[in-house]
């Protein structure tokens, strides 16, 4: 009787055993198909997070559509879009215009009926876009000296009188403002790496290697364009409210660092208020040192994702990303085997929560900063309250490394910066806006995919952020950089007043470096 026992503990004990060993291996097959859908996702659908907005019934509370600031209508209401006419020549207004016109010759203008003269009646007209390509050509600066024929033959001294004439972008050089703006703007702003822009001059006529090109892009930003990256540094600092957000970088020849290893192009601009400005910074790894010193005498709010590397910078209140927060649950929701994507999971409840918060910022969009201010705390801090308490709920029936448990823990770890937003009606929601800043560089990475030296990544960041802030200034790069090019070479560089006319957001600067409004 005492080993059938025994053979019955046993076994039961094994079961026991089994039983969570079968467990365990459910859990990490569920995690190995959550990781296989979401890789089929990125792989082969958009990424985007958009919803049915119907979606954002399931709590069927008011606030979640409701907006107050509208008068209650008296009739019923139909609207309709209609399409614009006249839109093609919107479009064409601004364009410069060559016109060709098709008349009869004189002999040819008789009425073919009885003979007589022909009169204009009316014209057709017919538009089309003319492009005309790339092309080089030689521009030869010529400078006439003058001396006096009478002090020749009668003075000791003759004066030599010379014709002024600009100084060259770069001395020695065949490079023209022109010719640095369009290398510039087609590797920085086309994505066109220097190994194809190359073939493209080779095409044009003209044999230049791509290391002039690339010594031309150095040489333009250590003797120039760095000017500038230092004012608008200090116009930075100055601001109050900031947006944050890093990428991965490959450096050849980095000092005591393999070619395989991970440098850092990290990037600064601000918020809604301000200037726009957007700065690169290039280091070589991802250490909370470098945001540190980067922001070094800057106070205030600055708006990150979830990476920690931001942590315990003094003077600073961090601002999450709601965006990231929501992209957690919608991967959750990805992960999930097709049957179950459309029920009423609790993936798609956090997915929603976070809906609710960017309806109500999407309807505050045109409102005044205090104004937004008092409407969140009224509409958007009952659901962030809401939310806090479903999560806390929600822990403890997760699996930790699963989708849905990281979209969960993601949030309550962020909860403080999450909420900082409802601090001040100018801080945003998301981070997106860094985001969309820094998307210029990881695009043209794809095509350029590593800078050669730290000189070359750091004259890299400094063209980005000239192009980038030109840009969201309204401005035309490739107008702007040539403008740069004629005035800097020819203006004192030590006179802070002309560097500050020369700013991005400087309303000196010429029509021509504007874009068409």
């Amino acid at each position: 009787m005492e080993n059938t026992a025994k053979i019955i503990t046993e076994l039961q004990n094994k079961c026991i055993l089994q039983e969570q060993q079968i467990a365990e291996l459910k859990a990490k097959l569920n995690w190995f198909e959550e990781q296989f859908r979401l890789s089929q996702k990125r792989r082969f659908t958009s990424t985007s997070e958009h919803t049915d907005q119907q979606q954002l019934q399931l709590f069927n509370e008011a606030e979640a559509e409701a907006k107050p600031s509208l008068p209650e209508p008296t009739m019923e209401e139909i609207t309709y879009h209609r399409k614009k006419r006249g839109q093609r020549a919107a479009q064409l207004k601004d364009l410069p215009v060559e016109t060709i016109e098709y008349r009869l010759p004189p002999g040819e203008q008789v009425c073919p009926c009885c003979g007589h003269e022909l009169h204009e009646m009316s014209t057709e007209i017919r538009q089309e876009l003319k492009i005309i390509p790339a092309q080089v050509k030689v521009v030869k600066h010529v400078r006439y000296i003058y001396a006096c024929r009478r002090c020749e033959r009668e003075a000791i001294n003759t004066p030599i009188v010379t014709a002024p004439m600009p100084a060259p972008v770069l001395p020695r050089s065949l490079a023209s403002p022109s010719a640095m703006a369009y290398v510039m703007t087609q590797k920085y702003l086309e994505a066109m790496p220097l190994c194809r822009q190359e073939k493209a001059w080779a095409r044009l006529g003209l044999e230049i290697s791509r290391q002039t090109l690339a010594n031309w892009i150095i040489q333009g930003a250590d003797r120039f364009l760095h000017l500038l990256y230092a004012k608008m540094y200090e116009h930075l600092l100055k601001q109050d409210i900031l947006h944050a957000d890093e990428t991965t970088l490959q450096v050849l020849r980095e000092q005591g660092r393999s070619a395989k290893n991970k440098s850092y192009m990290w990037l600064y601009r601000t918020g809604r208020a301000g200037p726009a400005i957007i700065l690169f910074d290039y280091r070589t790894t991802r250490a909370n040192k470098h945001p540190r010193q980067f922001l070094s005498g800057f106070k205030g709010y600055l708006h990150v994702d979830g990476y920690s590397g931001y942590n315990g910078l003094p003077g600073i209140t961090l601002v999450g990303c709601w965006a990231h927060a929501r992209r957690k649950f919608d991967e959750a929701l990805k992960a999930l085997p097709a049957e179950k994507r459309d029920a009423d999971v609790a993936a798609k409840q956090g997915f929603n929560f976070c809906n609710r918060l960017f309806t109500i910022e999407r309807q505050l969009k045109e409102v005044a900063p205090e104004e937004r201010y008092q409407a969140r705390l009224e509409r958007s801090l009952p659901v962030m309250d809401a939310f806090h308490a479903w999560l806390i709920q929600q822990r403890p029936k997760v699996l930790p490394k699963s989708a849905f448990g990281q979209a969960i823990t993601y949030c309550l770890n962020q909860w403080e910066k999450l909420k900082a937003f409802l601090q001040d009606g100018r801080l945003e929601l998301d981070n997106n806006r860094a985001e969309r800043s820094i998307k210029l560089f990881v695009l043209g990475r794809k095509n350029w995919l590593f800078s050669n030296t730290p000189r070359g990544a750091r004259a890299s960041a400094i063209v980005y952020s000239v192009i980038e802030t030109a840009k969201e200034n309204g401005l035309i790069p490739f107008n702007y950089l040539q403008y740069l090019f004629e005035k800097l070479p020819n203006m004192d560089l030590q006179d802070q007043n002309a560097l500050e006319e020369l700013l991005p957001w400087s309303e000196t600067l010429p029509q021509e470096c504007r874009m068409k409004s």
